[in-house]
């Protein structure tokens, strides 16, 4: 299975900026990864995904605003966040799998990390 470490999570006022970087450890044979969000009270949902050969998908929400990469020799994947609104303040989780926006689709999860923006 794979093991998924995240760091970069923090407080940032509105309009600021963050990294999140998630490194990947042991082996699978899904070749996807994605970031997903959980605020209080809220339910789950999708942020982006990238596939191995860089292929990626936004929610309508961080469209523009949030860019998902990844070094495949790092076995690493990064979510820069920019324009950051007080509405994105969530757990955030890394996620390795299949390709899609649903949570089944990624078996493997982070820890989550807290990104927290304030007004």
């Amino acid at each position: 299975q794979v093991q998924l470490v995240e760091s970069g999570g923090g407080l940032v006022q509105a309009g600021g900026s963050l990294r999140l970087s998630c490194a990947a450890s042991g082996r699978t044979f899904s070749t996807s990864m994605g970031w997903f969000r959980q605020a209080p009270g809220k339910e789950r949902e999708f942020v982006a995904a990238i596939t191995f050969g860089g292929n990626s998908t936004y929610a309508y929400s961080v469209k523009g605003r949030f860019t998902i990469s990844r070094d495949n020799a790092k076995n690493t994947v990064y979510l820069q966040m920019n324009s950051l609104k007080p509405e994105d303040t969530a757990i955030y989780y890394c996620t390795a799998g299949l390709f899609g926006t649903r949570g089944q689709d990624y078996p493997y999860w982070g820890q989550g990390t807290q990104v927290t923006v304030s007004s």
